[in-house]
């Protein structure tokens, strides 16, 4: 379904409607010089031609505009109380709904998690693997994208080790196994292809983080052939650390890239009770390479009776690709 035109661009409307008052009459002309043999027409006709080439121009705008999310859903666990997945999972997938996200990289997602919001999500597929056995156990970090809007071209999965292709590999000072996930993707509406890669970084190596940073930079290289590329995950460092600076040696923060200013809080992690924590720390993202133009970015605070989702806020984008 065709989003709703930007504000800037109902403003456009409004002023235009100001401008032409004047001209709102079924009251004839006739035009003069060359083309004075033309029939005969209105203003009224003229009016309406305008509006609807810009209206027109608005839709095509909004089409080609993607809604990418990236969301720690916080793993299925009974030790979270009153705050266990069984109880949000419909917060959950609300939000990804209500923020009409085209693309949301997800993470921390068990099987069955995926298999809830695959039944609440109808209209949206993913992709992904188990980071334990390259199949079911374990931690996913699946692409959920609507099926309706996207092709998948080709797709694949690696590890962030040292030997990136053996399943459930990890290196350096990792505590534990983690992945990448990656698709590459055509827009059905644009007919414009790019690459997805979604992640999730170790909690406690730096010098995992770090060459995990190295890692999805050399790859992405090999696999995106040139295409815009979107990486989204939780990186668990904040803006000082050098994994994130390895990434935006290569790719932009959205944060910062944005056309807008960033909308919502700062930090995007904070615990599942609104007010508990200061939530100051933000450490997930969405990075884009040099070709991709961040229209939005959002930290999403949406919350019920005093609780959050997750126990991490999904940031919200809206990128579109630039016309090379």
């Amino acid at each position: 379904m065709p989003s709703k035109p930007a504000s800037f661009e109902r403003g456009i409307v409004g002023y235009l409607k100001q401008q032409l008052k004047p001209f709102l009459s079924y009251r004839p002309i006739r035009l003069k010089g060359p083309i004075q043999n033309m029939n005969t027409i209105s203003r009224k006709e003229i009016w309406l031609f305008l509006l609807l080439t810009l209206s027109s121009c608005s839709v095509i705008n909004s089409n080609s505009s993607i809604n990418v999310m990236t969301f720690n859903i916080r793993y299925n666990t009974a030790n979270d109380g009153e705050h266990a997945w069984p109880n949000r999972k419909e917060n959950v997938a609300s939000v990804i709904r209500f923020h009409e996200a085209d693309i949301v990289g997800m993470q921390e997602a068990l099987r069955g998690q995926i298999d809830d919001l695959q039944n609440l999500l109808p209209g949206y597929s993913w992709i992904g693997v188990g980071r334990d056995d390259g199949e079911n156990r374990g931690e996913f970090s699946p692409i959920f994208y609507k099926q309706d809007r996207f092709e998948i071209l080709n797709n694949g999965t690696f590890w962030l080790s040292e030997t990136p292709e053996i399943v459930g590999s990890k290196s350096w000072d990792a505590a534990i196994t983690r992945i990448a996930n990656w698709v590459v993707l055509e827009d059905l509406q644009s007919r414009e292809q790019f690459l997805m890669l979604n992640t999730h970084f170790d909690h406690r190596g730096e010098l995992a983080r770090t060459n995990s940073a190295m890692l999805i930079a050399e790859r992405v290289n090999e696999l995106s052939g040139g295409r815009p590329v979107i990486i989204t995950g939780d990186f668990n460092v904040p803006p000082s650390a050098n994994a994130y600076s390895t990434m935006t040696k290569v790719f932009a923060d959205s944060y910062f890239k944005s056309f807008a200013p960033p909308h919502g809080p700062e930090g995007t992690f904070g615990g599942f009770v609104v007010g508990a924590a200061t939530n100051e720390r933000r450490i997930d993202y969405v990075f884009v390479s040099e070709s991709v133009e961040v229209l939005r970015y959002a930290a999403l605070s949406d919350q019920w009776n005093g609780s959050y989702p997750s126990d991490h806020l999904p940031v919200l984008t809206e990128v579109k690709f630039e016309k090379l």
